[in-house]
């Protein structure tokens, strides 16, 4: 099979590999799409501890069960040619963190791309318990959203906002997108968005969103004069740098939260003294319970939820240079890569609204 190989910082080869054999327990699935998540980008720069050559990317994805093993439960409804997605996240299902509904937290957890050779490829080989079989009718594009969508519902669960709250949410990525998105489903009317590309800021107004333009002290000059002074109930950092993780705390009123969510940087310095007696609460989401990966999944489906403005499709063989042009701030919301594509069929499973060259 073909595979897209991170061989070293700033390079990935496509090379033709040993196709993954499926053990008992495991499904082999032709993999469809295979989004770039931002978290890979600091891998493919060679910034990523969990990240080593060689390895082959991806976790976000969507595709049909080529082969099951042969321990696979017929009850399980995974048979050959379904189409499916992942929860890419693989746990012991037995710790107090899993059977506490703290997946995302198992100390045994492991990542499809990280851990383990991910999907940026023709096949990928997964846990049965982790594949899920999708809804009658739902595009396999918008399925390969799923995991994205989990981590922001995550957040906004996480956050503890309601239709009162007023938000802010630094960074229009794929992940400020959709929490955007989640917190209108939980009534949030008020919702501010900062980003330094222009193409994601305008996505992120277009879906209704407030903008709020960073100056050379940061953005909070921006938030506290849209909300008279006051600042914002919660803010969410979907970037992770210094810089914005002390913005999206000034910007919040005392008594209120600030969700940390990206992953850029290791290390903040903080003015723990004003946190003390502002009483700001700061919680850090990491990824998703089983639970928030079938919501984000269902509301996808239902239409609640999803990403087409931005959306790029392309063949594998384009993976370097996308990797290369998200890097360099391409503006893309999305960038899903389609195996066994040579680009001039790119796209058979949906209509191309939203989608670019």
């Amino acid at each position: 099979m073909k595979a897209l190989v991170y061989e070293a910082p700033e390079t990935m080869i496509l090379r033709e590999v040993e196709a993954p054999a499926p053990r008992p327990d495991e499904v082999l699935i032709r993999v469809a799409y295979s989004g770039i998540c931002g978290s890979e980008l600091s891998g493919f720069l060679g910034h990523n501890s969990l990240r080593k050559p060689p390895l082959v990317f991806g976790h976000e994805l969507s595709g049909s069960i080529e082969s099951v093993g042969k321990d696979v439960p017929a009850a399980a409804g995974l048979a050959t040619g379904t189409p499916v997605t992942v929860n890419p996240l693989l746990t012991c299902g037995q710790c107090e963190y899993c059977v506490t509904g703290r997946q995302q937290l198992c100390p045994q957890r492991q990542l499809l791309g990280a851990h383990l050779p991910g999907c940026n490829a023709d096949f990928v080989a997964v846990p049965a318990a982790s594949v899920l079989a999708l809804p009658d009718g739902m595009s396999l594009r918008d399925a390969a959203m799923a995991e994205p969508a989990a981590c922001a519902l995550r957040a906004v669960e996480t956050s503890g906002v309601g239709p009162a709250s007023s938000a802010l949410v630094i960074g229009a990525g794929p992940i400020g997108l959709f929490i955007l998105q989640i917190l209108k489903q939980y009534g949030v009317v008020e919702r501010f968005v900062a980003d330094l590309n222009p193409a994601r800021l305008a996505m992120a107004t277009a879906l209704g969103a407030t903008a709020v333009q960073p100056g050379p002290d940061g953005v909070t000059a921006a938030v506290l004069e849209a909300t008279g002074g006051r600042g914002v109930d919660v803010s969410f950092d979907a970037v992770g740098s210094p810089q914005t993780r002390r913005d999206c705390l000034s910007s919040t009123v005392p008594g209120g939260d600030l969700v940390l969510v990206g992953l850029h940087n290791d290390e903040t310095s903080f003015p723990v003294n004003s946190i003390i007696r502002s009483q700001v609460t700061l919680s850090g989401v990491f990824a998703y319970s089983t639970a928030n990966f079938r919501t984000a999944l269902q509301w996808l489906e239902a239409g609640r939820i999803g990403l087409r403005e931005g959306v790029v499709v392309a063949p594998l063989s384009d993976g370097p240079q996308w990797y290369a042009r998200l890097v360099g701030g391409d503006g893309a919301a999305k960038v899903l890569l389609q195996p066994g594509h040579d680009g001039e069929d790119a796209d058979s499973d949906s209509d191309k609204e939203g989608i670019r060259p």
